[in-house]
């Protein structure tokens, strides 16, 4: 499921692509090449198959030396799904377009940025077939930019720290900063920013303030971009209402035909956010004669 703030923390990529190359460089440390260009691409990874694989925002870096192509990923929480689809995202982009592939992962959890660093590694122990290295941008590397005059100076990565610490105790004094920093953009790029930090604000006294300090300058709230996240983020919560229902729904089912429901198979169909694999367990919860049986050779 993604929300205005998983939206958001890629996003802003895309809106100043620059900034990634800018963030591996400054906050990790990382000697990647200055692109001569750089541009978004297609984050559809699907195949003819039914199966829908999206990462959340591509770009195309062209260097010097060669052609570069990163990866961001919101990451709100740990997921060891991605311990698959992420090594599969790589080698299906290297394979498709012939580029060097980059994972880049953003998240405003420490914890997830300590699980998201470790390499994934697959095959046999010693002699891996593929180890993948994600590189991590979280609130334990990104600067907390209180200065103005450093926000001025740098605009679009005092809005990454702001979008990074939105949870943190410097928030009133990282969004004075940012505040600062935004009048001396055009309006575009100020709006598209001033809801980027928007949706990252989950203390909801950081997010008056910020409101408070965004009064005067009422145009950035009409912004279409503003719009296209709040869309996606009512989309968000719409998606996540019905597959909610029908988890409910399958556990029902069970219930009212005498299935016990042993609390890790109600953990695994309350977590379900696929809406697909949901209406299958609804139908095999007709017939199983144990609650585990919904998962078949899952």
């Amino acid at each position: 499921m993604v929300g205005t703030t998983h939206e958001s923390l890629h996003r802003i990529f895309q809106k100043d692509p620059g900034l990634l190359t800018k963030a591996l460089q400054k906050v990790l440390g990382v000697e990647f090449p200055e692109p001569r260009e750089i541009a978004a691409m297609n984050v559809d990874l699907t195949e003819i198959e039914p199966v829908e694989r999206r990462v959340d925002t591509l770009l195309r870096a062209e260097t010097e030396e060669k052609t570069y192509l990163l990866v961001v990923e919101s990451q709100g929480k740990t997921d060891d799904r991605k311990r698959g689809s992420w090594p599969y995202y790589l080698a299906y982009l290297h394979e498709k377009y012939r580029c060097e592939p980059v994972l880049i992962v953003i998240t405003q959890s420490s914890a997830t940025a300590k699980w998201a660093s470790r390499p994934i590694q697959l095959g046999f122990p010693g002699w891996e077939s593929l180890i993948v290295r994600p590189l991590v941008l979280g609130p334990d590397n990104v600067p907390v930019i209180e200065d103005e005059g450093e926000a001025v100076a740098d605009p679009s990565l005092a809005v990454l720290s702001a979008m990074t610490h939105g949870k943190g105790r410097n928030a009133a004094a990282i969004l004075e900063s940012v505040a600062a920093a935004l009048k001396t953009l055009d309006s575009d790029s100020a709006a598209a920013f001033a809801q980027f930090v928007d949706s990252c604000l989950a203390d909801s006294r950081a997010k008056q303030m910020w409101r408070d300090l965004m009064t005067d300058i009422q145009y950035f709230w009409r912004h279409p971009l503003a719009e296209q996240v709040r869309e996606e983020g009512r989309e968000e919560g719409r998606e996540q209402g019905r597959a909610e229902a029908k988890a409910e729904t399958v556990l029902q089912i069970l219930q009212w035909r005498g299935i016990p429901v042993s609390p890790s198979v109600r953990e695994r169909v309350k977590a379900c956010t696929e809406l697909g694999r949901l209406e299958v367990w609804a139908r095999r919860a007709l017939q199983v004669t144990d609650s585990a049986e919904l998962f078949g050779e899952e």
